[in-house]
This record gives C-alpha cells, structure tokens and sequence, in this order.
C-alpha cells in the first residue's frame, strides 16, 4: 500500500432510509408517538462509497436500484459525492431501510432489501481495493473477491458466514462470532469504547475514539470501515489508521443521517489534533 489518491470500487447495497425519531425506542408491541420522519440516502454500500469519496479516494458504486420513485433519492448523497455508478436496475423495488433513532442515538434498524438482492457482478473497473458489505447476496460478494487484484476489504455486516478471504474484514464485537477465517487484519469495532486491529489472529492495535455528544449511531461504522481502508490504501501504519477510523465513526456518531453524517478528510484531521 502507498501514499496517494486511492482507486475504490464499492459493491454494495443502495437503499433510501425512512428514519423515525423519538424519545425511546418501542419495546415489542408498543407504539411510540411524537416520532418526527426524514427521508435520508443510505444503504452500507452507499454509505461507504461516499464516505471513501469524502475522505479522498476516487469511487465507483456498482449496485442495483429500483424503477421506482425511491431510485433517484437514494442516489442523491452519491452523486453530490462525485462517485461514478456502475448501476443495474432491477424489477424489484429499490431498498429500503426502516430506522428508529432515540434521545441517546441508540438505534433499531429493519432493511427491505428489494433490488439489492439482485447485485449480479459481471467484471471490476481497474482499483487499487475492492469494498464489499452484506447487505447483498453472497455470490456477488465472493464474485468480487475472486475478481480483486488489489486490496479486498469486507465489513461482514448484516452478520453472517461467507465463504471468502479478504485481506481487510470489518466487525463489531457480535459479529467477530460468525467470522469463518480470521486471518488477514481484522478490525472489531467496540462502540464507544473504540476498536482493535488483528493481524492473523494477534493484536497489532488499539484506538479510542475522541469525545463527542452521540445523536444517532447510523453511519458510524460505515464510517470507520471507509476511513480505516482509505487510510491503509494510503500508506498510513496500522495504529494511526485505526484512530483516524475511530475518529471518523465518532464524527459521524454526532451527526444525525447516515449519509449526511459522514466526515470529510479536513474533519477527521481537525479532531485529531
């Protein structure tokens, strides 16, 4: 990996999120009132794409949307992004996500995946790393893995067992569990108790996030996955590239949206020194 302007292809979901606020989270059965509702661009794919392009790599999307109404919102954080598309469209509806953020920036979050569901990769524009999430079907997940020549980097999230070796997976604690190989870096994200880095297995590093006022917890480790990876693209060592990406999910944590809260490179440098 070297210093420069990295070159990312991000394959990945593309959803619009209908986020509900309010005071407390239901509990089963319970119907909350006084929620307020946005209309916001999201999807783990999205999200990472334009938090890449925000912290300085050049990006291409390849997805899948709708013919729906729902298709140009959810493109709409993209293209202000500058990301290049490489879109399929498909006739099932364009994803979306159902998201409920408390007082406390907790979260519930329930995702109709619709056309994400249909990512069908045929071949990679040129790249120095390929971004994938799972929010899309395995095949098109091992696909790009298989067609990688540079640095394959997976957040295995939703959480679940995929046959693939990235050098670069992405986890929170929970999802540690479901990891069928481990070697490689593997990142595990703590929440507001920052993360650690592995290297096959060994610890190399840890990092805590700066203090900010959390509002909504959305976009934060879509944001840590995108600066951790363009961090590395870009030559940064292992410990100052994981407190750039704990930096980079706790700015996004004090932002409302996912895809409004994502940090710029100026941000993230600003709150580190």
């Amino acid at each position: 990996m070297s210093r420069g302007r990295p070159h990312v292809v991000v394959v990945g979901s593309i959803n619009l999120d209908l986020v509900a606020r309010c005071e407390r989270l239901p509990r089963p059965g319970e119907t909350v009132g006084d929620a307020t509702l946005t209309r916001v661009p999201g999807g783990k794919g999205a999200n990472q794409a334009v938090a890449c392009a925000r912290l300085g790599a050049d990006v291409i999307m390849v997805g899948a949307i709708g013919r729906d109404a729902f298709a140009e919102e959810a493109l709409a954080g993209l293209h202000e992004a500058g990301v290049q598309l490489e879109l399929s469209v498909s006739d099932e509806p364009t994803g979306v996500a159902l998201i409920y953020v408390d007082d406390e920036g907790e979260t519930e979050i329930v995702v109709a995946s619709g056309a994400n569901r249909t990512v069908d990769l045929i071949g990679l524009p040129e790249h120095d790393a390929v971004l994938c999430q799972l929010e899309i079907p395995d095949a098109a997940v091992h696909a790009a893995w298989e067609a990688c020549t540079g640095v394959c980097c997976l957040n295995a999230a939703p959480a679940r067992p995929v046959a693939v070796d990235p050098d670069l997976t992405v986890v929170n604690r929970h999802e540690l569990e479901t990891l069928a190989r481990r070697d490689g870096y593997v990142a595990v994200t703590l929440g507001a108790e920052g993360a650690y880095l592995l290297e096959d297995g060994e610890e190399i590093a840890r990092a805590t996030p700066p203090p900010v006022d959390a509002v909504d917890g959305t976009g934060a480790g879509d944001a840590f996955t995108a600066c951790l990876l363009v961090s590395l693209l870009e030559g940064r060592e292992p410990q100052e590239a994981l407190e750039r990406a704990c930096a980079a999910g706790a700015l996004a944590a004090s932002r409302l949206g996912a895809q409004p809260s994502l940090p710029t490179v100026a941000e993230v440098d600003a709150i580190l020194v």
